[in-house]
């Protein structure tokens, strides 16, 4: 069966965003992007890429991890605010909202319906894993669907912001087992850890 994966970029005070929402890593933005970060994602996750970033680097590799992406609204919009109606063309994309009368580009589906029903469905489904890419909102309506958490820690904090979950996460303390961990020369560190069994 696939796994649901959270792959997030978080601070190490646990906030994926700003309290704008806005993207930490777009122009202006506060996360730190050096070489070794930026070479690791190209290496180790290239399909994470967003298209044009995926263009400028030349990276034409499929992936070995994830061939379809769920997110909420407000993280799509953060692309559509940017002129981007697809981020994520090499994937299968899926974005859930009920407020999104119709998909601005044909390749991105509109989910209006409920993000667990539809998530244990594409679950079920023959592929690689799924990866939630945010945001917090999502996230916390799956948090109980969600089999690994990829954390892109950066060596930063901000004191508030956007969390990983947002407050309307039920409260329900889980257990995670390390598998993986990659620490990068520039401060970042790479944390996987799987769900453990109940």
């Amino acid at each position: 069966m696939r796994k649901l994966v959270y792959y997030i970029a978080t601070t190490l005070d646990g906030f994926i965003a700003g309290p704008d929402g806005a993207d930490p890593s777009g122009p202006g933005g506060f996360w730190p992007i050096p070489a070794d970060y930026l070479e690791h994602l190209a290496a180790h996750y290239p399909e994470t890429l967003p298209g044009p970033a995926r263009e400028a680097l030349s990276i034409t590799a499929e992936g070995t991890r994830f061939d379809t992406v769920v997110e909420g609204r407000r993280s799509y919009e953060i692309g559509l605010k940017a002129g981007i109606a697809d981020a994520f063309p090499h994937l299968r994309h899926l974005v859930f909202s009920r407020t999104l009368a119709e998909s601005p580009d044909s390749a991105v589906e509109i989910v209006p319906t409920d993000p667990v029903a539809k998530v244990r469905e594409l679950k079920r489904e023959d592929g690689k894993d799924i990866w939630l890419v945010g945001g917090a909102e999502l996230a916390g309506a799956l948090y109980g669907e969600i089999d690994r958490l990829i954390l892109k820690v950066g060596p930063l904090t901000i004191g508030n912001g956007i969390p990983l979950f947002s407050a309307k996460a039920a409260f329900d303390p889980r257990i995670w087992e390390l598998a993986d961990h990659t620490v990068l020369g520039g401060g970042a560190v790479f944390l996987t850890y799987d769900r453990t069994a109940e």
